[in-house]
């Protein structure tokens, strides 16, 4: 079995994260860690799943700000009804 990648989770780009989350997933399939190291696949399976979710939140914060300025920039006095 595979023991857990000692890198912090908060330092894992979106790959790493999801590459590792998938590794967990596919060790704990498997069924064959012991109890102890279940639990700690587990919980780093967990920490991987949040961190994946920061980093698409921040990416949808990111899309929607840009989207934003676009829709601002396309009509720089606000009013959508000009564009009627």
């Amino acid at each position: 079995m595979a023991t857990p990648n000692e890198t912090p989770v908060s330092d894992l780009s979106y790959e790493q994260a999801r590459d590792e989350l998938i590794a967990v997933v596919n060790e704990l399939e498997q069924g064959s860690a012991t109890l102890e190291q279940s639990l700690a696949l587990w919980e780093r399976g967990e920490a991987l799943a949040q961190r994946c979710e920061e980093w698409l939140i921040g990416a949808r914060a990111r899309l929607d700000a840009a989207r934003s300025v676009a829709s601002t920039d396309a009509d720089p006095t606000g009013d959508a009804s000009a564009d009627q």
